[in-house]
């Protein structure tokens, strides 16, 4: 009886703590806090098995993809623009991470633009039958990670659809 009750603690003990956007064998590649009060994260397995992304409430994730982890890095693509040169020439920093799901596109993008030194976190859906977008915009306070290193990992296929 002692051992049922101990179980049952512990198991409300975790779920009024919510669920966790990132694993103990996982590690963050990008995440941030929405303005609206969401969670995106970008995780990866810390032995690079596989990307995980997931979407939802502090308590409660509401998406998660893929829902197969064999194989996940192949339904993410990475691309990214870069122009130096400061905001004498327009310099700018643009990297996505996207993938597909049903009838939408996923765009987790990071972009910075030198003129105005403006800095945009966020997630892009796109829907593909009607081409209509919706934006939600990252707390750039919140931001943890960058896409960076998928430049030169070779873990994400690069691809060099630009969607700013």
């Amino acid at each position: 009886m002692k051992n049922i009750f101990f179980l049952i603690l512990l198991t409300s003990t975790i779920s009024a703590f919510g669920q966790k956007y990132t694993l103990p064998n996982e590690e963050v590649i990008f995440s941030f806090d929405t303005k609206n009060g969401k969670k995106v994260t970008l995780n990866k397995d810390k032995n690079n098995k596989y990307i995980i992304y997931r979407f939802g409430t502090e308590s409660k994730i509401e998406f998660e993809y893929p829902d197969k982890l064999i194989n996940s890095w192949k339904c993410f693509k990475y691309s990214f623009y870069l122009r130096g040169g400061g905001l004498q020439n327009e310099g700018m920093d643009l990297n996505y991470i996207c993938f597909t799901n049903k009838n939408y596109k996923y765009v987790i993008y990071d972009s910075y633009f030198a003129d105005g030194n403006k800095h945009k976190i966020g997630i892009k859906i796109i829907d593909i039958t009607t081409d209509k977008t919706t934006d939600i915009r990252g707390n750039n306070k919140t931001r943890k990670g960058n896409m960076i290193d998928f430049r030169d990992n070779n873990l994400l296929e690069i691809g060099d659809e630009l969607f700013d």
